[in-house]
């Protein structure tokens, strides 16, 4: 598990990504959501301190346990399913800053639950995501997030907790003396990647792989964003694209666990930006029932790659965060399913009004599902021009 120096230094670096997150600076009396699984606990208290040092206000909630979790989606009617403690929506439209700490106990409880129910849920606590995603547009908020390593996510990643631990603090420099100095290294390092990529005129890029042959129309207006402080670790870089132009097949060989499910080699066929073909080895009907949980869940709202030469991550953990950002031998690319990020749009996003989102093919969901493929893979991107650059290889970008 993490030694008491590991979560000083994690403390440390979720400030730094909450503070780099947020486009304006934070100011005192600020109030800050610590939201955190029960085996988290200590970290939380070590953020709370240094919360209430900056003059914040820190606002704790531990979340739902697993037996809690599963006994709301056994035994809620349908008005308990959609049901909203009174001040939710005051208490979000107030909230200037979030950290979550994931500890799960479990990741596999709500196997038996019905998927119908566990998407009514997300839709109803929509309201939520739309409310922070205005105020992150207008800089008024920022979030960052982590996981800590428990004994239920080495057993379904298949490692021992030292090996799950070790890939923790390798991931996020918690081995170093100051971790953020090397986030702030990585940050700038990317900057660089990204001004390439923002450069080019592109029509659509194409992805290939064993199992990959995916085309993806990046739209007007889109700029490639990452490493920017919302994810503990993070070294992808993405953009949402215009979700009309998906075309083709993707493949994810990296298992996913999702909402208590386990799934497996999913398979979607694209056509004119709809999933119109959904197939897994594990977990089908799952899949396709989360994909039917509103109109834009069968959509594109992320493209994504991740350079093997930032992240130190090797071995399948289990867990998206983790598991989105791999490195190994060929780097990653992953989609999400559902909804996009307005912070890929290149204008100013305080103008990003819902008619504008929808005329550039910003995708709108309850859904954010990240399905990640780690194969040998080559991006090129065809341009607007009729040329065509090879972007990604070998698991790096190529610039």
């Amino acid at each position: 598990m993490l030694s008491d120096i590991h979560l000083e230094r994690y403390a440390d670096t979720l400030i730094w990504g909450l503070k780099t997150a947020r486009t304006k600076p934070f100011h005192k009396q600020d109030m800050v959501l610590i939201r955190y699984d029960a085996p988290a606990l200590k970290l939380a208290e070590i953020l709370y301190t240094r919360l209430l040092e900056m003059g914040l206000n820190p606002v704790q909630r531990c979340t739902l346990t697993p037996h809690m979790e599963k006994s709301f989606f056994q035994l809620s009617n349908s008005r308990q399913l959609t049901f909203q403690p009174p001040g939710e929506r005051e208490f979000y439209n107030n909230l200037s800053g979030s950290i979550y700490l994931h500890a799960p106990e479990s990741i596999t409880h709500l196997s038996e639950a019905d998927p119908k129910k566990i998407g009514k849920s997300s839709v109803a606590r929509k309201f939520i995501r739309d409310i922070l995603n205005k105020r992150e547009e207008m800089g008024d908020f920022g979030w960052t997030l982590c996981m800590l390593p428990t004994i239920e996510l080495a057993r379904h990643a298949d490692l021992s907790i030292d090996e799950y631990t070790r890939q923790i603090v390798n991931a996020c420099f918690l081995n170093h003396a100051s971790p953020v100095s090397e986030w702030q290294s990585i940050f700038e390092k990317s900057r660089s990647i990204k001004t390439w990529l923002n450069r080019m005129n592109v029509q659509y890029f194409h992805v290939e792989s064993s199992h990959v042959d995916l085309k993806i129309t990046p739209g007007d207006q889109r700029k490639w964003i990452g490493i920017t402080g919302h994810n503990i670790p993070s070294f992808e870089l993405f953009l949402s694209p215009d979700w009309r132009g998906t075309q083709g097949v993707y493949f994810a060989n990296q298992p996913s666990y999702r909402n208590g499910n386990y799934v497996e080699n999913v398979r979607l066929e694209f056509k004119d930006g709809v999933a119109i073909k959904i197939s897994a080895r594990k977990g089908e009907s799952f899949v396709k029932n989360q994909l039917a949980m509103d109109k834009g869940a069968s959509r594109l709202g992320e493209f994504s790659l991740t350079d093997k030469r930032f992240s130190k991550i090797d071995r399948f953990m289990a867990n998206t965060l983790f598991d989105e950002n791999f490195g190994g031998p060929h780097g990653n690319c992953h989609v999400a399913l559902g909804s996009s990020y307005t912070d890929t749009y290149s204008g100013n996003s305080a103008e990003l009004t819902e008619r504008l989102k929808k005329k550039l093919g910003f995708n709108d969901s309850a859904l954010h599902w990240d399905l990640v493929n780690t194969e040998q893979k080559r991006v090129s991107a065809h341009l607007t021009t009729g040329g065509q650059i090879t972007v990604y290889e070998d698991g790096q970008f190529t610039c």
